[in-house]
């Protein structure tokens, strides 16, 4: 038993960091309708550009990570400018397409520049671990999760509460509608790809002074897809409860399956239940179906 709240409480932390990192994909779907099937090409980008502010240019690390905004809301600009705005009415898989070539693009270009910049990247956190009762909760995952907890708050507070996040809600609701009544639609899907750039900041430092830098960090967005798809694609509070669930399933089932069957059996049952999700549930947890009119 005492093992069982372990790992529960480790997939807890993985969860919250998880749920952070999910909301790039979410707000940018929710006010676009764009799969963006690069998220964890945006990630190894945003981490690069904290490694190299925090190695190249001697900054600290809340330094380097605005540094790191800045150039996220610099290429989350180019990209809209460049390629999105030439996109409007086109079919979805031109969308679709777009994004994976953007994240091939960005792979060959980390590749290039990451040969100069170490990936590490360390925050002032101490190491070591928490006892509580016997339990050993490491401190890094703990505070890393506080830190993800409070900017999932914030990011939801914005999003409800904000004008800007009033705008992005309308938006989503309907593009045209929110165009008659004035608001600026390019404007605002700018923002919603800065925030993703900014949540790619926190959440790829978050989850590299964790689990480690390099070109794996990419490989994120293999456990993020089930976890937008099992809370619903447009959905900020169904995202937060699928990634603490998947996290919590995920260390389960590598803590108890993986000795007797060779790893990898974590993220096979978050495929596993997203499969079961998709049978159940197509739109998610708390997702909105889309009803249409003929």
């Amino acid at each position: 038993m005492f093992f069982f709240v372990s790992l529960a409480v480790e997939g807890a932390l993985a969860g919250v960091l998880y749920s952070l990192i999910a909301l790039a994909f979410v707000v940018v779907y929710k006010a676009s309708r764009v799969i963006n099937f690069a998220v964890g090409e945006w990630l190894m980008l945003a981490v690069l550009l904290v490694a190299a502010g925090v190695h190249a240019i001697g900054l600290t690390s809340a330094a380097a990570m605005v540094f790191a905004c800045a150039g996220m809301f610099l290429f989350a600009l180019l990209f809209n400018a460049l390629v999105l705005r030439h996109l409007v009415g086109r079919p979805l898989i031109s969308l679709l397409m777009v994004t994976l070539g953007l994240g091939a693009f960005i792979r060959g270009v980390a590749q290039i520049a990451s040969r100069s910049v170490p990936s590490g990247i360390s925050l002032p956190i101490p190491s070591d671990p928490l006892v509580l009762s016997g339990l050993h909760i490491p401190t890094d995952k703990l505070v890393a999760a506080l830190i993800a907890a409070l900017s999932v708050a914030l990011l939801a507070w914005f999003h409800q509460r904000s004008r800007t996040g009033v705008a992005l809600r309308a938006i989503a609701d309907d593009q045209q509608v929110a165009m008659a009544v004035g608001i600026d639609v390019y404007r605002y899907l700018l923002i919603a790809w800065c925030m993703a750039g900014a949540i790619c900041v926190v959440g790829g430092t978050l989850w590299t002074f964790v689990n480690g830098g390099g070109f794996g960090i990419g490989l994120v967005a293999v456990k993020i897809f089930p976890i937008v798809v099992i809370g619903g694609l447009d959905s900020i509070p169904g995202t937060i409860i699928a990634a603490t669930l998947i996290g919590i399933l995920e260390s389960i089932a590598t803590g108890y399956l993986d000795p007797h069957f060779g790893g990898g059996c974590g993220l096979l049952a978050c495929y596993l239940v997203l499969v079961i999700m998709l049978f159940v549930r197509p739109f998610g947890l708390f997702g909105r179906e889309e009803v249409q009119r003929v």
